[in-house]
């Protein structure tokens, strides 16, 4: 089916099932990608049917729910599935390179638009994991804070940061450098309900999100900082600011203030709850290598638990 009539379609492209994904190559050759029930297809705008097809995605027939080209080397694309697996496929061989399955599932998945090695996932486990591609035996860092489900993450178009957007009903920003795994900032407000999609725009200024409320909205990506043009004074001023909470952040009130958000009650008895569970699980293993056999049980590092197997 083709028309140019009344600014309609151009055309339509078919398959025998439902569409879960869709992503495209910034480069001149214009193919596409997509993701259905347990298959990934590559086209182009010529063909009304896929010129590859990878539906032997390491003997699992667990429906791919997103799929995402990689930023630099267009003939590499990764997919999340709902197995709990994270694959990687190289076009060129029309092959499977490897899967990793992680301990629950990952809804999605974003490269880093600077470092393209390096690719993030915001999972069911309330948590957000970025990964090398050249090694996923287990996370680089682990991202924290979320009282629910991540639905959709995205990055900054500097790759310093990212965001993420959750079931429980908020918006965090992540700073990448910042090596203690929480969000710099928390946005919510009481109307928004659950998040599906969030995104910067590429003036690394705003925040976008759509929420189940039907409602899209804009954030700013830095909730202190001033619109607009700022003068010579004001922008000293505030580089000043910053340097003395640089400096002094180590100190347990400047902490405090500095990290302090206002989030739902909801949301932070569910938080509250959550690290009592933990600290309870923790308790029990040490009590469980205390008086087992020596050698029995041993400590596990978190970034271990997460990843279950890898499959080549």
């Amino acid at each position: 089916e083709a028309s140019n009539l009344n600014g309609g379609f151009v055309d339509t492209w078919r398959i025998n099932g439902s569409f879960q994904s869709i992503d495209h190559q910034w480069n001149a050759e214009r193919q596409f990608v997509t993701a259905s029930d347990s298959a990934v297809q590559l086209w182009t705008p010529e063909r009304s049917a896929p010129i590859q097809t990878h539906s032997d995605l390491w003997g699992s027939a667990d429906t791919v729910n997103v799929v995402r080209f990689h930023p630099s080397e267009p003939e590499l694309i990764a997919n999340c599935s709902m197995d709990r697996g994270i694959g990687l496929h190289d076009l060129r061989t029309a092959s499977a390179m490897k899967k990793t399955v992680l301990r629950m599932r990952s809804n999605d998945l974003q490269w880093n638009p600077m470092e393209p090695l390096n690719f993030v996932v915001g999972n069911e486990d309330y948590n957000a994991y970025t990964f090398d591609m050249r090694n996923l035996s287990q996370p680089l860092h682990i991202y924290k804070g979320h009282a629910n489900a991540i639905i959709s993450v995205n990055w900054a178009p500097t790759g310093r940061e990212f965001v993420t957007g959750s079931y429980d009903r908020t918006i965090r920003l992540f700073n990448l450098r910042d090596r203690n795994g929480y969000a710099r900032d928390v946005y919510h407000t009481k109307r928004m309900q659950r998040v599906f999609t969030v995104n910067y725009t590429m003036d690394n200024t705003y925040v976008i999100s759509g929420s189940d409320d039907t409602n899209i909205r804009l954030w700013k990506a830095r909730a202190n900082e001033k619109l607009g043009q700022l003068t010579p004074r004001e922008e000293s001023a505030m580089q000043y600011r910053q340097s003395l909470v640089k400096k002094y952040q180590h100190l347990p009130n400047v902490k405090k203030i500095h990290r302090s958000r206002k989030i739902p009650k909801t949301i932070r008895k569910q938080t509250q709850q959550a690290l009592i569970q933990k600290e309870s699980a923790e308790r029990k293993q040490a009590n469980r290598i205390k008086h087992s056999k020596p050698g029995t049980h041993s400590f596990k590092s978190e970034r271990k638990k997460i990843v279950q197997r890898e499959v080549d």
